[in-house]
């Protein structure tokens, strides 16, 4: 004889469906064990990348250094400026003073050149614009002034930090790696440096500078 299990509500469960209902929670433990997740919302997390950010192969420094002299220039990658390898014409025989100049215009434009395809795919931009020039002191200057077409206060925090850090490790600069940059005109010279924390975080630290007395 077959026993009837009454419920709540005067529903009735024969033994075979309270079987099942007990089972459920042993077939999800099961599948569980199986590495079987259920879900009901499609997943798709896109390609997974193809360049560790910020590393560039043998192949690509080749590609963009490959004649003049050898410098090097800093862009933006992963907020902070890191060096990649340039190269800039200077005539020889070229005089001292001059030059300063032509390297310094030199690796303006290099920064303000697209980055490569690499570089892009590697996380490199650059905040320096094009258009900009930099010429030599003007009357009553210091000898090694610089003067940008654009005033220094004119530019945005991470371009600055790109100009002065590759100048500071150039020809363009000092004996003691500073800078002497101005903008046109009568825009006063100041003295600039790059230290450590500037080229960590470059959109949020400009460049530490002292007024040219005298200039």
């Amino acid at each position: 004889m077959t026993t009837l299990v009454r419920v709540r509500g005067g529903r009735r469960r024969t033994p075979l469906a309270s079987l099942s209902l007990l089972s459920l929670p042993l077939l999800a433990v099961l599948l569980a064990g199986c590495g079987i997740r259920s879900t009901q919302v499609p997943t798709d997390f896109g390609p997974a990348p193809s360049r560790v950010p910020c590393a560039l192969s043998g192949q690509d420094i080749t590609t963009q250094s490959s004649r003049g002299i050898p410098v090097q220039v800093f862009l933006i990658c992963s907020g902070q400026l890191v060096t990649v390898d340039r190269s800039v014409r200077i005539p020889d025989g070229t005089a001292e003073g001059v030059r300063r100049v032509l390297v310094a215009q030199g690796l303006l434009d290099e920064l303000a050149e697209t980055p490569s395809t690499p570089e892009q795919q590697a996380g490199y931009t650059t905040d320096v614009r094009g258009g900009m020039t930099v010429s030599g002191p003007r009357p009553k200057d210091p000898e090694d002034a610089l003067r940008l077409s654009t005033p220094p206060p004119n530019l945005t925090s991470a371009a600055l930090a790109q100009i002065i850090c590759t100048f500071s490790d150039s020809a363009a600069a000092r004996d003691d790696g500073s800078v002497i940059l101005g903008g046109p005109d009568a825009t006063p010279l100041r003295s600039y440096e790059c230290p450590t924390d500037v080229r960590a975080n470059p959109t949020t630290k400009s460049p530490p500078s002292t007024p040219i007395s005298g200039a």
